[in-house]
């Protein structure tokens, strides 16, 4: 059994390695694990290509949603980005939060933080900046951010409940994030979630729907809502690194279902003052 240390540093030099790597590697492999298909459609994301703020630079094809999409920001706000890769979702938001506001990217590598700053530098994008950091300890102040987005992130973490407490911490009274991520209905085979490979590759860091959500509402989010679901099919020929013929089929033939999934929920607003001498008990 690996400790949480040791899975993040899985994560850590395989992120570092994305980060050097082209986008149509990333694309066309699963969720930018290596070149693992011969498939070559994205298996994870969705196109961002009609966003306004999208950098083509900044996109490693690596999510496995649009949260910025649904991410409700308004001008003026402070957005973080969970696991901000080369950018791609921090210079979307940055141009619906315009001049006014700021977004903070955060990122767990070295590598990723190095490229986003070049890409924020070259177009002068000067609210918008990137801190090397864990998102289970994010090194901002709380009750700093109006907006929290991520994409495809929280499931690449082994302690889910300590991001979502942080997310908690760092969000301001009334504020919301929007997060996409890749959860599963039914029980992922062994082999599968044991490969670091695939764990890296989004899939088998991934947990059960129902608990994913049964967390956020733990946490003590409001107004859980579910924006967007679909379907992620792995090719063949990724399955087939883990799984002989039997389990392949057997796979294939059950319930079990790996979904990309766009969460939105807000963080309570602080209750009223006390303005009377019975409205406080």
């Amino acid at each position: 059994m690996q400790t949480e240390e040791q899975l993040k540093e899985i994560v850590k030099q395989k992120y570092s390695e994305i980060a050097l790597q082209d986008k149509e590697t990333n694309m066309s492999s699963c969720c930018g694990s290596g070149g693992c298909s011969t498939e070559v459609y994205n298996i994870m994301s969705d196109d961002y290509t009609q966003l306004e703020g999208y950098n083509p630079d900044a996109d490693l094809g690596l999510g496995c949603g649009l949260p910025t999409q649904f991410a409700k920001i308004k001008k003026g706000d402070v957005v973080i980005d969970l696991g901000s890769g080369a950018g791609n979702d921090c210079f979307i938001a940055r141009a619906e939060t315009g001049e006014s506001g700021k977004v903070i990217g955060i990122d767990f590598t070295p590598a990723m933080i190095d490229k986003a700053r070049v890409n924020a530098e070259l177009r002068g994008f000067h609210n918008v900046e990137f801190r090397q950091g864990d998102i289970e300890k994010m090194p901002v102040t709380a009750n700093i951010a109006d907006v929290i987005v991520s994409n495809c992130v929280l499931n690449l973490v082994p302690n889910k409940k300590a991001v979502l407490k942080d997310i908690m911490r760092v969000l301001k009274p009334g504020g919301h994030f929007s997060i996409s991520d890749v959860v599963l209905v039914g029980n992922l085979p062994e082999n599968l979630q044991n490969a670091a490979e695939m764990y890296a590759g989004c899939v088998s860091g991934a947990i059960q729907k129902d608990e994913y959500l049964g967390m956020i509402q733990e946490t003590g989010f409001a107004n859980i809502t579910l924006q967007k679901e679909k379907a992620i099919i792995i090719p063949d020929d990724i399955l087939s690194q883990y799984l002989d013929v039997q389990q392949l089929e057997d796979f294939k033939n059950s319930k079990m279902g790996i979904f990309s999934v766009t969460v939105y929920a807000e963080k309570p607003a602080e209750k009223a003052a006390c303005c009377g001498p019975d409205c406080c008990s």
